[in-house]
């Protein structure tokens, strides 16, 4: 059986897999008439992933009980980031050419970039934290509250996609749905939980 790190090792490489993918698929013609649109779409639909992933860890420990989930969750992050990054970088040099003016225009004109922009914004502080020294220098509760973007940054991310997507609405919805499932688990064992303590606390 592999230990945690050779663990972490093969879902580093994994994850790599779909940008190894996507540049090959650049490099032979295979990513359709538009393939700008193809790679900006794609890299911003891998982020999404890897965030229905990130969120996936915490629910898989509660039902498992297997806690070293956890080692998992900062890399799968990250990599939220990295691809969320991508997206990004894709549209401001492929699509608007680094014009400062164009892309503030874009952002103003259009709500799905308007939203896109904001969640990308709102990445980049946990990216920034996502390390054991800013966990120090922050403390573990405050840093749990930052982290707690994530669950916005979800919510904006399928409301980006559902609003970029013009025709088949139906993948951008099963990912609301899934994602909604998750905060909704979330918000379940949170309010138990509370009602746990106001019970023990009443009867002291």
């Amino acid at each position: 059986m592999m230990s945690i790190k050779q663990l972490k090792v093969v879902v580093f490489i994994s994850a790599l897999a779909p940008l190894i993918y996507l540049i090959i698929a650049l490099l032979t013609n295979q990513l359709g008439v538009n393939p700008i649109e193809t790679l900006t779409r794609d890299s911003g639909l891998w982020a999404l992933r890897f965030l229905v992933l990130t969120l996936c860890i915490t629910p898989l420990r509660w039902l498992t009980g297997w806690n070293k989930l956890v080692a998992f969750r900062r890399m799968l992050g990250l990599y939220v980031f990295f691809y969320a990054t991508l997206h990004m970088l894709l549209y401001l040099w492929l699509d608007q050419f680094f014009d400062i003016d164009e892309i503030i225009k874009d952002i103003i004109k259009r709500p799905f970039i308007t939203i896109g922009f904001f969640t990308f914004s709102a990445l980049i502080p946990l990216a920034l934290t996502s390390n054991n020294r800013m966990i120090k220098k922050l403390g573990g509760q405050r840093w749990k509250s930052l982290h707690k973007l994530t669950y916005f940054i979800a919510t904006a991310s399928c409301i980006h996609f559902y609003m970029l997507v013009k025709a088949d609405k139906l993948e951008p919805i099963q990912y609301g749905l899934i994602v909604f499932v998750l905060l909704a688990i979330r918000l379940y064992k949170y309010l138990n939980s509370n009602r746990f303590v106001k019970a023990v606390s009443s009867q002291v």
